[in-house]
């Protein structure tokens, strides 16, 4: 039975911007880590007390990153909402982690929520997370559900201060992640596909349950991905086409990238369902195949046995008067004809290829 934190039902009644943390608590505690970059320098820290985010609104000389990871401590994220002028609206989305991909504008900032998934390092089930941005004019802050993430590669291009990711502002940073996110898609994308074409060397010849149980569990796979990046094509259009002064026209190529990556992803979707429902349809026609040979052995056992079974119940009757009950070679005869019709009926099954 799932814990009463991870129900949705318990905001039912609650005034709109209420915090309910919906969902796993997947920390043990709260943790911000701010990164401040510009051309020049790069700084990293952690901040133990919210209040001490205020400096990064009030320094507009370079620009915030701010990751926060975990979502069930309401008072940390009602400080940080505080110190960024974040709506209540917006707080009561980022710790409901039952949102939809989606973007919306509240003029100083931009909020974009969508899934981010990878496979863990352990045993390579997926990992699904909800993520949230809000883009202000200097700033990004990042909520995440637990610290493993897809962003590494974009913490050492920071770093080591290597293509343009220094020289523009936030909302080149939300691009740069959200590209990380979306390149993990394609990862994802790729070992299903990897799986499907194992599994359709082996359809024709396993037909035992775990086959079907991989193929629906691959398709479930896929019907969640395609829930994951249908809105988040849609929040992406959005942003395109959004007239926010954050949003700076330099940056709409590569937000233009990332939203024909979605369409890619959308594209390799159906193919792989396509694909696992044909090997469903396989499995499925290659069992019933199995099915009809056995049947059609039996059949013709069954059918081998009616002449002798009717030899031997005519012989079974007992009557006193019947001839071959005092002959000698009575019961060899009766043998051999049952053994003649067998091999006859056997000979002539053969000849009309049914065995």
């Amino acid at each position: 039975m799932r814990k009463p934190s991870k129900r949705r039902s318990l905001k039912t009644g609650l005034p709109p911007g209420t915090m309910v943390h919906v969902g796993e608590r997947k920390v043990e505690r709260v943790t911000i880590d701010v990164i401040e970059y510009n051309e020049r320098e790069i700084k990293e820290h952690r901040i133990d007390n919210p209040d001490t985010l205020v400096t990064c609104m009030n320094n507009r000389n370079s620009v915030a990153w701010i990751n926060v990871v975990g979502l069930h401590d309401i008072p940390t994220l009602e400080k940080i909402g505080q110190a960024f002028n974040i709506h209540p609206l917006t707080l009561e989305d980022i710790v409901n982690t039952n949102q939809r991909p989606k973007l919306e504008d509240y003029g100083h900032y931009l909020y974009l929520v969508l899934r981010m998934l990878y496979r863990d390092k352990t045993d390579g089930t997926l990992v699904v997370e909800q993520v949230s941005f809000v883009l202000g004019s200097h700033f990004v802050v990042s909520f995440q559900e637990m610290p493993d993430d897809v962003f590494d590669t974009i913490r050492k291009r920071l770093r080591t201060n290597k293509g343009q990711i220094r020289k523009k502002g936030g909302d080149y940073l939300v691009y740069t992640l959200v590209d990380a996110i979306a390149d993990h898609y394609f990862t994802v994308l790729e070992d299903i596909g990897d799986r499907i074409e194992d599994l359709q060397e082996n359809v024709l010849t396993a037909t035992g349950p775990d086959t079907l149980r991989t193929i629906h569990a691959m398709k479930r796979e896929c019907i969640f991905l395609r829930k994951s990046v249908w809105p988040l094509r849609e929040a992406l259009g959005a942003l395109q086409k959004s007239e926010s002064p954050l949003m700076d026209a330099g940056v709409a190529p590569y937000w233009r990238d990332v939203y024909e990556h979605t369409l890619h992803i959308m594209d390799t979707l159906e193919s792989l369902r396509d694909s696992l429902s044909g090997a469903l349809e396989i499995h499925l026609s290659n069992i019933g195949n199995r099915m009809n040979e056995v049947m059609k052995m039996l059949t013709l056992i069954a059918t081998i046995f009616i002449p002798l079974t009717f030899v031997a119940g005519v012989y079974g009757m007992n009557f006193e008067y019947m001839p071959e009950l005092k002959w000698r070679y009575g019961y060899a005869f009766i043998m051999g004809l049952m053994i003649a019709t067998a091999v006859a009926m056997t000979l002539f099954f053969r000849k009309r290829k049914w065995l």
